[in-house]
Protein backbone atom coordinates (compact mmCIF):
# COMPACT_ATOMS: atom_id res chain seq x y z
CA UNK A 1 0.00 0.00 0.00
CA UNK A 2 3.13 2.45 -0.13
CA UNK A 3 2.34 3.13 -3.53
CA UNK A 4 -1.25 4.70 -2.60
CA UNK A 5 0.08 6.10 0.30
CA UNK A 6 2.59 8.54 -1.83
CA UNK A 7 0.15 8.99 -4.18
CA UNK A 8 -2.56 10.35 -1.57
CA UNK A 9 0.87 12.60 -0.20
CA UNK A 10 1.13 14.40 -3.66
CA UNK A 11 -2.60 14.90 -3.96
CA UNK A 12 -3.24 16.79 -0.80
CA UNK A 13 -0.58 18.76 -1.60
CA UNK A 14 -2.38 19.24 -5.15
CA UNK A 15 -5.49 20.54 -2.64
CA UNK A 16 -3.30 23.59 -1.40
CA UNK A 17 -2.95 25.01 -4.98
CA UNK A 18 -6.76 24.42 -6.02
CA UNK A 19 -8.10 26.25 -3.08
CA UNK A 20 -10.60 29.86 -4.21
CA UNK A 21 -12.02 31.80 -2.62
CA UNK A 22 -15.63 31.60 -2.74
CA UNK A 23 -17.05 29.21 -0.54
CA UNK A 24 -18.92 25.75 -1.35
CA UNK A 25 -22.08 24.52 -0.27
CA UNK A 26 -22.29 22.66 3.50
CA UNK A 27 -24.86 19.56 3.45
CA UNK A 28 -28.55 20.73 4.08
CA UNK A 29 -29.95 20.26 7.75
CA UNK A 30 -32.08 16.93 7.34
CA UNK A 31 -33.58 14.39 9.78
CA UNK A 32 -34.21 10.43 8.43
CA UNK A 33 -36.56 7.78 9.90
CA UNK A 34 -35.92 4.57 8.41
CA UNK A 35 -37.17 0.84 8.60
CA UNK A 36 -35.32 -1.52 6.41
CA UNK A 37 -36.19 -5.49 5.63
CA UNK A 38 -34.05 -8.45 4.28
CA UNK A 39 -35.42 -11.77 3.68
CA UNK A 40 -34.01 -14.55 1.80
CA UNK A 41 -32.21 -17.71 2.14
CA UNK A 42 -33.59 -18.24 5.03
CA UNK A 43 -32.14 -15.20 6.67
CA UNK A 44 -34.21 -12.24 8.06
CA UNK A 45 -32.75 -9.20 8.61
CA UNK A 46 -34.95 -6.16 9.60
CA UNK A 47 -34.74 -3.18 12.04
CA UNK A 48 -34.56 0.69 12.30
CA UNK A 49 -32.37 3.41 11.34
CA UNK A 50 -31.99 6.90 11.84
CA UNK A 51 -29.99 10.15 10.48
CA UNK A 52 -29.99 13.25 12.22
CA UNK A 53 -27.44 16.23 10.45
CA UNK A 54 -27.33 19.98 12.12
CA UNK A 55 -25.29 22.87 10.62
CA UNK A 56 -23.36 24.99 12.88
CA UNK A 57 -22.24 27.96 11.73
CA UNK A 58 -21.71 28.71 8.12
CA UNK A 59 -18.69 26.17 7.62
CA UNK A 60 -19.67 23.15 9.70
CA UNK A 61 -21.90 20.23 10.02
CA UNK A 62 -22.71 17.75 12.45
CA UNK A 63 -24.40 14.33 12.04
CA UNK A 64 -25.29 11.41 13.79
CA UNK A 65 -26.50 7.78 12.41
CA UNK A 66 -28.06 4.95 14.56
CA UNK A 67 -28.29 1.42 12.04
CA UNK A 68 -29.73 -1.93 13.71
CA UNK A 69 -29.87 -4.76 12.69
CA UNK A 70 -31.91 -7.74 14.00
CA UNK A 71 -31.50 -11.20 12.46
CA UNK A 72 -32.66 -14.21 12.43
CA UNK A 73 -30.52 -16.89 10.81
CA UNK A 74 -31.78 -20.56 9.76
CA UNK A 75 -29.38 -20.11 6.34
CA UNK A 76 -28.50 -22.92 4.43
CA UNK A 77 -24.88 -23.08 6.33
CA UNK A 78 -26.51 -22.88 9.75
CA UNK A 79 -28.89 -25.55 8.69
CA UNK A 80 -25.57 -28.17 7.69
CA UNK A 81 -23.68 -27.15 10.60
CA UNK A 82 -25.38 -25.34 13.47
CA UNK A 83 -28.55 -24.37 14.74
CA UNK A 84 -31.19 -21.40 14.03
CA UNK A 85 -30.14 -18.40 16.38
CA UNK A 86 -31.28 -14.55 16.25
CA UNK A 87 -29.32 -11.42 17.62
CA UNK A 88 -28.46 -8.15 17.15
CA UNK A 89 -26.13 -5.54 15.40
CA UNK A 90 -26.25 -1.99 16.55
CA UNK A 91 -23.68 0.48 14.13
CA UNK A 92 -23.29 4.38 15.10
CA UNK A 93 -21.56 6.55 13.08
CA UNK A 94 -20.60 10.64 14.62
CA UNK A 95 -19.46 12.98 11.70
CA UNK A 96 -18.17 16.26 11.17
CA UNK A 97 -18.00 18.16 7.67
CA UNK A 98 -15.80 21.30 8.05
CA UNK A 99 -15.98 24.12 5.21
CA UNK A 100 -13.13 26.46 3.91
CA UNK A 101 -13.34 28.62 0.50
CA UNK A 102 -13.67 25.00 -1.79
CA UNK A 103 -12.73 22.53 0.22
CA UNK A 104 -14.45 20.19 2.28
CA UNK A 105 -13.52 17.87 4.92
CA UNK A 106 -15.40 15.60 6.82
CA UNK A 107 -14.43 13.02 10.02
CA UNK A 108 -16.15 10.60 11.31
CA UNK A 109 -16.05 7.63 13.51
CA UNK A 110 -18.20 4.26 13.89
CA UNK A 111 -18.77 1.72 16.06
CA UNK A 112 -20.20 -1.32 15.47
CA UNK A 113 -21.29 -4.15 17.85
CA UNK A 114 -23.18 -7.55 18.75
CA UNK A 115 -22.57 -10.44 20.87
CA UNK A 116 -19.15 -11.85 19.41
CA UNK A 117 -17.98 -8.81 17.31
CA UNK A 118 -16.65 -5.71 17.53
CA UNK A 119 -15.80 -3.02 14.52
CA UNK A 120 -14.65 0.36 15.40
CA UNK A 121 -13.51 2.24 12.17
CA UNK A 122 -12.32 6.28 11.77
CA UNK A 123 -13.14 7.33 8.51
CA UNK A 124 -11.10 11.19 7.16
CA UNK A 125 -11.98 12.16 3.73
CA UNK A 126 -11.39 15.63 1.49
CA UNK A 127 -13.02 17.01 -1.60
CA UNK A 128 -11.89 20.53 -3.79
CA UNK A 129 -13.88 22.05 -6.46
CA UNK A 130 -11.83 23.52 -9.74
CA UNK A 131 -12.02 24.72 -12.91
CA UNK A 132 -15.56 26.90 -12.22
CA UNK A 133 -16.98 23.91 -10.28
CA UNK A 134 -16.87 21.80 -13.05
CA UNK A 135 -14.87 19.07 -11.42
CA UNK A 136 -14.43 17.84 -8.09
CA UNK A 137 -11.53 15.73 -6.70
CA UNK A 138 -12.03 13.76 -3.37
CA UNK A 139 -9.85 11.85 -1.69
CA UNK A 140 -10.38 9.43 1.56
CA UNK A 141 -8.79 6.93 3.89
CA UNK A 142 -10.19 4.82 6.88
CA UNK A 143 -8.84 2.71 9.35
CA UNK A 144 -10.71 0.24 11.33
CA UNK A 145 -10.64 -2.50 13.74
CA UNK A 146 -12.81 -5.30 14.15
CA UNK A 147 -12.55 -7.69 17.32
CA UNK A 148 -13.67 -11.31 16.82
CA UNK A 149 -14.83 -13.85 19.07
CA UNK A 150 -16.74 -16.74 19.04
CA UNK A 151 -19.44 -18.78 21.08
CA UNK A 152 -18.59 -21.49 22.88
CA UNK A 153 -20.65 -24.72 21.65
CA UNK A 154 -24.45 -23.09 22.12
CA UNK A 155 -23.83 -20.73 25.13
CA UNK A 156 -24.53 -17.29 23.98
CA UNK A 157 -22.34 -16.30 27.35
CA UNK A 158 -19.48 -17.98 27.04
CA UNK A 159 -16.61 -16.96 24.11
CA UNK A 160 -13.77 -18.29 22.93
CA UNK A 161 -10.58 -14.75 22.74
CA UNK A 162 -9.83 -13.94 18.94
CA UNK A 163 -7.63 -11.97 17.74
CA UNK A 164 -7.89 -8.75 15.89
CA UNK A 165 -8.74 -7.63 12.36
CA UNK A 166 -7.07 -4.40 10.84
CA UNK A 167 -8.31 -2.81 7.65
CA UNK A 168 -7.03 -0.10 5.63
CA UNK A 169 -9.03 1.39 2.73
CA UNK A 170 -7.77 4.33 0.08
CA UNK A 171 -10.58 6.02 -2.11
CA UNK A 172 -10.12 8.50 -4.91
CA UNK A 173 -12.33 10.13 -6.94
CA UNK A 174 -13.04 12.54 -9.90
CA UNK A 175 -16.28 14.27 -11.04
CA UNK A 176 -17.23 15.79 -13.83
CA UNK A 177 -20.15 17.98 -15.13
CA UNK A 178 -20.24 17.38 -18.86
CA UNK A 179 -23.14 19.86 -19.38
CA UNK A 180 -25.86 21.24 -18.53
CA UNK A 181 -27.55 17.66 -19.18
CA UNK A 182 -24.82 14.82 -18.10
CA UNK A 183 -22.02 14.45 -15.41
CA UNK A 184 -19.73 11.61 -14.66
CA UNK A 185 -17.44 10.48 -11.99
CA UNK A 186 -14.60 7.58 -11.83
CA UNK A 187 -13.92 6.35 -8.37
CA UNK A 188 -10.64 3.86 -7.48
CA UNK A 189 -11.02 2.14 -4.24
CA UNK A 190 -7.92 -0.44 -2.58
CA UNK A 191 -9.14 -2.15 0.89
CA UNK A 192 -6.16 -3.75 2.81
CA UNK A 193 -7.39 -6.81 5.58
CA UNK A 194 -5.45 -8.02 7.63
CA UNK A 195 -5.57 -10.52 10.79
CA UNK A 196 -3.36 -9.70 13.64
CA UNK A 197 -2.79 -12.02 16.29
CA UNK A 198 -0.97 -12.36 19.78
CA UNK A 199 2.59 -14.09 19.76
CA UNK A 200 2.05 -17.47 19.15
CA UNK A 201 -1.16 -17.59 17.75
CA UNK A 202 -2.59 -17.33 13.85
CA UNK A 203 -5.55 -15.19 13.11
CA UNK A 204 -6.83 -15.88 9.71
CA UNK A 205 -9.84 -13.78 7.96
CA UNK A 206 -12.24 -16.57 7.69
CA UNK A 207 -15.64 -16.72 9.80
CA UNK A 208 -15.60 -18.76 12.96
CA UNK A 209 -18.18 -20.52 12.80
CA UNK A 210 -17.69 -21.50 9.08
CA UNK A 211 -16.81 -24.81 7.91
CA UNK A 212 -15.57 -26.50 4.49
CA UNK A 213 -16.80 -29.93 2.64
CA UNK A 214 -14.99 -33.08 2.20
CA UNK A 215 -15.44 -36.41 0.99
CA UNK A 216 -15.17 -38.77 4.23
CA UNK A 217 -12.11 -41.80 3.76
CA UNK A 218 -13.93 -44.89 2.53
CA UNK A 219 -17.04 -42.60 2.08
CA UNK A 220 -16.96 -40.76 -0.87
CA UNK A 221 -20.49 -40.48 -1.15
CA UNK A 222 -20.69 -38.73 2.23
CA UNK A 223 -19.53 -35.30 3.13
CA UNK A 224 -17.47 -34.88 6.51
CA UNK A 225 -17.13 -30.54 7.86
CA UNK A 226 -14.23 -28.62 8.89
CA UNK A 227 -13.61 -25.54 9.81
CA UNK A 228 -11.99 -23.20 7.06
CA UNK A 229 -8.90 -21.90 6.64
CA UNK A 230 -8.27 -18.46 4.75
CA UNK A 231 -5.15 -16.38 4.68
CA UNK A 232 -4.02 -13.71 6.70
CA UNK A 233 -4.26 -11.09 4.59
CA UNK A 234 -6.79 -9.82 1.70
CA UNK A 235 -6.18 -6.79 -1.01
CA UNK A 236 -8.70 -5.42 -3.07
CA UNK A 237 -9.21 -3.11 -5.60
CA UNK A 238 -12.43 -1.88 -7.30
CA UNK A 239 -12.63 0.82 -10.26
CA UNK A 240 -16.09 2.25 -10.60
CA UNK A 241 -17.73 5.10 -13.46
CA UNK A 242 -21.33 6.19 -12.85
CA UNK A 243 -23.00 9.04 -14.44
CA UNK A 244 -26.25 10.95 -15.33
CA UNK A 245 -27.96 12.24 -17.81
CA UNK A 246 -31.25 14.39 -17.33
CA UNK A 247 -33.81 14.28 -20.01
CA UNK A 248 -35.60 17.12 -21.28
CA UNK A 249 -39.20 16.40 -19.62
CA UNK A 250 -37.36 16.25 -15.96
CA UNK A 251 -36.49 13.03 -15.68
CA UNK A 252 -33.24 10.90 -14.97
CA UNK A 253 -31.25 8.05 -16.27
CA UNK A 254 -28.37 7.04 -13.66
CA UNK A 255 -25.74 4.57 -14.93
CA UNK A 256 -22.80 2.30 -13.17
CA UNK A 257 -20.29 0.12 -13.95
CA UNK A 258 -17.64 -1.29 -11.31
CA UNK A 259 -14.96 -4.13 -11.28
CA UNK A 260 -13.14 -5.55 -8.67
CA UNK A 261 -10.34 -7.85 -7.83
CA UNK A 262 -8.86 -9.53 -5.16
CA UNK A 263 -5.60 -11.24 -3.86
CA UNK A 264 -7.62 -14.30 -3.34
CA UNK A 265 -8.56 -14.57 -7.19
CA UNK A 266 -11.97 -13.11 -6.85
CA UNK A 267 -13.24 -11.32 -9.99
CA UNK A 268 -15.77 -9.38 -9.96
CA UNK A 269 -18.16 -7.12 -12.91
CA UNK A 270 -21.39 -4.87 -11.65
CA UNK A 271 -23.49 -2.91 -13.94
CA UNK A 272 -26.51 -1.23 -13.06
CA UNK A 273 -28.93 1.88 -14.52
CA UNK A 274 -32.07 3.58 -13.18
CA UNK A 275 -34.58 5.82 -14.23
CA UNK A 276 -36.02 8.75 -12.26
CA UNK A 277 -39.09 10.05 -12.95
CA UNK A 278 -41.20 13.12 -11.25
CA UNK A 279 -44.91 13.48 -11.78
CA UNK A 280 -46.29 16.84 -9.68
CA UNK A 281 -45.29 15.69 -5.91
CA UNK A 282 -44.33 11.81 -6.36
CA UNK A 283 -41.50 10.82 -7.80
CA UNK A 284 -40.70 7.37 -9.49
CA UNK A 285 -37.75 5.55 -9.60
CA UNK A 286 -37.01 2.54 -11.42
CA UNK A 287 -33.97 -0.01 -11.72
CA UNK A 288 -32.21 -3.00 -12.81
CA UNK A 289 -28.78 -4.17 -11.85
CA UNK A 290 -26.37 -7.78 -12.56
CA UNK A 291 -23.71 -8.69 -10.73
CA UNK A 292 -21.34 -11.19 -11.24
CA UNK A 293 -17.86 -13.02 -9.83
CA UNK A 294 -15.86 -15.62 -9.90
CA UNK A 295 -14.62 -18.35 -7.39
CA UNK A 296 -11.31 -17.99 -4.79
CA UNK A 297 -8.48 -19.61 -5.65
CA UNK A 298 -8.84 -21.79 -2.46
CA UNK A 299 -12.61 -22.26 -2.65
CA UNK A 300 -14.11 -25.58 -3.54
CA UNK A 301 -17.61 -26.77 -3.14
CA UNK A 302 -16.54 -30.69 -2.14
CA UNK A 303 -12.97 -31.07 -1.34
CA UNK A 304 -11.23 -34.87 -2.04
CA UNK A 305 -10.27 -35.24 1.72
CA UNK A 306 -10.10 -33.28 4.74
CA UNK A 307 -7.04 -30.84 4.67
CA UNK A 308 -5.90 -30.93 1.29
CA UNK A 309 -4.22 -28.25 1.04
CA UNK A 310 -2.98 -24.60 3.34
CA UNK A 311 -6.33 -22.79 2.66
CA UNK A 312 -9.82 -24.06 2.31
CA UNK A 313 -13.06 -22.81 1.99
CA UNK A 314 -16.44 -23.05 1.26
CA UNK A 315 -18.20 -19.90 1.46
CA UNK A 316 -20.67 -18.95 -1.49
CA UNK A 317 -19.82 -15.64 -1.46
CA UNK A 318 -16.53 -16.92 -2.33
CA UNK A 319 -17.86 -19.33 -5.32
CA UNK A 320 -18.62 -18.38 -8.65
CA UNK A 321 -22.44 -16.60 -8.96
CA UNK A 322 -23.94 -13.94 -10.21
CA UNK A 323 -27.49 -12.43 -9.28
CA UNK A 324 -29.57 -9.94 -10.44
CA UNK A 325 -31.86 -7.12 -9.04
CA UNK A 326 -34.83 -5.09 -10.23
CA UNK A 327 -36.36 -3.11 -7.87
CA UNK A 328 -38.59 0.45 -7.94
CA UNK A 329 -38.94 3.36 -5.55
CA UNK A 330 -41.64 5.40 -4.80
CA UNK A 331 -41.72 8.79 -3.11
CA UNK A 332 -44.11 11.30 -1.98
CA UNK A 333 -42.71 15.07 -1.66
CA UNK A 334 -45.10 17.14 1.05
CA UNK A 335 -44.68 20.62 2.42
CA UNK A 336 -42.61 22.30 -0.01
CA UNK A 337 -43.33 25.86 0.49
CA UNK A 338 -42.28 24.91 4.58
CA UNK A 339 -44.52 23.86 7.07
CA UNK A 340 -43.63 25.10 10.45
CA UNK A 341 -39.90 24.54 11.12
CA UNK A 342 -40.21 21.96 8.13
CA UNK A 343 -38.52 23.19 4.69
CA UNK A 344 -39.43 20.64 2.97
CA UNK A 345 -40.20 17.00 3.30
CA UNK A 346 -40.86 12.88 1.58
CA UNK A 347 -42.26 9.95 2.36
CA UNK A 348 -40.48 7.03 0.60
CA UNK A 349 -40.55 3.24 -0.12
CA UNK A 350 -38.32 1.29 -2.01
CA UNK A 351 -38.71 -2.75 -2.85
CA UNK A 352 -35.98 -4.55 -4.66
CA UNK A 353 -35.71 -8.54 -5.58
CA UNK A 354 -32.94 -9.86 -5.85
CA UNK A 355 -32.21 -13.50 -7.74
CA UNK A 356 -28.81 -15.55 -6.87
CA UNK A 357 -27.45 -17.95 -8.97
CA UNK A 358 -24.51 -20.59 -7.98
CA UNK A 359 -22.67 -21.76 -10.28
CA UNK A 360 -20.09 -24.42 -8.09
CA UNK A 361 -22.27 -24.23 -4.61
CA UNK A 362 -24.18 -27.08 -4.38
CA UNK A 363 -26.90 -27.69 -1.49
CA UNK A 364 -25.38 -29.83 0.85
CA UNK A 365 -28.58 -30.47 2.40
CA UNK A 366 -29.75 -32.77 0.26
CA UNK A 367 -26.78 -35.23 1.11
CA UNK A 368 -26.87 -34.45 4.58
CA UNK A 369 -30.66 -35.38 5.07
CA UNK A 370 -31.37 -36.85 2.54
CA UNK A 371 -28.92 -39.14 1.07
CA UNK A 372 -27.97 -37.88 -2.03
CA UNK A 373 -24.18 -38.38 -3.32
CA UNK A 374 -22.29 -35.40 -2.64
CA UNK A 375 -21.31 -33.64 -5.42
CA UNK A 376 -24.40 -34.62 -7.05
CA UNK A 377 -26.88 -32.42 -4.99
CA UNK A 378 -28.82 -29.40 -6.84
CA UNK A 379 -26.72 -26.26 -7.69
CA UNK A 380 -28.25 -24.01 -4.87
CA UNK A 381 -30.18 -20.95 -5.73
CA UNK A 382 -32.50 -18.43 -3.84
CA UNK A 383 -34.81 -15.01 -4.06
CA UNK A 384 -34.30 -12.33 -1.51
CA UNK A 385 -36.87 -8.80 -1.15
CA UNK A 386 -35.33 -6.09 0.38
CA UNK A 387 -37.49 -3.20 1.53
CA UNK A 388 -36.96 0.08 2.71
CA UNK A 389 -39.82 2.45 4.61
CA UNK A 390 -38.56 6.36 5.19
CA UNK A 391 -39.31 10.16 6.28
CA UNK A 392 -37.11 12.35 4.99
CA UNK A 393 -37.59 16.10 6.71
CA UNK A 394 -35.36 19.28 5.88
CA UNK A 395 -35.24 22.05 8.59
Amino acid sequence: MQYLSSIFVFLLSLFAFLQHANAAVLPDERADAMLHSYEGGNLEVSGPALLVRKNIGSSTSVFYNVYTDNITSASIDVEISGSPYEESRTEQTLGVDFLTGKTTMNFSYTDSSENDYEASTISFGISQDFFGDLTTLSLGYAQGTDDVSARVGNNPLQFEDRASIERYNYRIGLSQILSKNASISLGFESIADEGTSAPGETTTLNNPYRQYSYRVNGDPDTRGFAFELYPRTRTSNALSIRGNYFLPWKSAIHYEYRIFQDSWGVKANNIGVSYVHPIGHWVLDFRYRIYSQTQADFYRDLFDFEGQFTFMARDKELSTYSNTAIGFGLSYEFAKNGWGFIDKGSLNFSYDLISFEYDNFRDARENVFDNVPAGTESLYSFDADVMQVFVSIWY
